[in-house]
Parts: structure tokens; C-alpha cells; sequence
């Protein structure tokens, strides 16, 4: 198994989440989280390594539910 990478490793991280931030723009809300959806699906089949996979959707459910409890 692979380890999830989780320092930068973009040569522009800046250019890519502007990249992100652009793929967005104009869209309907419901297209906008297709597009989020179908990206997901797409980048996890590049990754090819559903425990890499669990340990980001891990990661990221972990920084939500401590944001959620910073804002309460």
C-alpha cells in the first residue's frame, strides 16, 4: 500500500487552486458539485489505492468535525 501524501508537492499550488477556483466559476451550485464529484472520482481512479483513498476521505471528515467544533 501507498502512504497518502499530504505535504505540497504542486510546483504552484497558487495556479492550481486558482485553476480550481476557475473550473467553478458561472456554474449552478448542482453543477458545481458535479464537477467536485466526477473530479474526486476521476483523481481516485489515478490514485488507484482505495486504503490511500480511505485515509484521505478520513483526513479530511477528521478537519471537518474539529472545524465544526471550533465554530460552536
Amino acid at each position: 500500500m501507498a502512504e497518502l501524501e499530504t505535504e505540497g508537492r504542486l510546483p504552484d499550488p497558487d495556479a492550481a487552486y486558482r485553476s480550481l477556483i476557475e473550473a467553478h466559476r458561472g456554474l449552478p451550485d448542482e453543477d458545481s458539485a458535479a464537477l467536485n464529484t466526477r473530479l474526486v472520482l476521476i483523481l481516485a481512479n489515478h490514485i488507484g489505492d482505495a486504503q490511500v483513498l480511505a485515509a484521505a476521505i478520513a483526513l479530511v471528515k477528521k478537519a471537518l468535525s474539529q472545524h465544526a467544533v471550533r465554530q460552536t
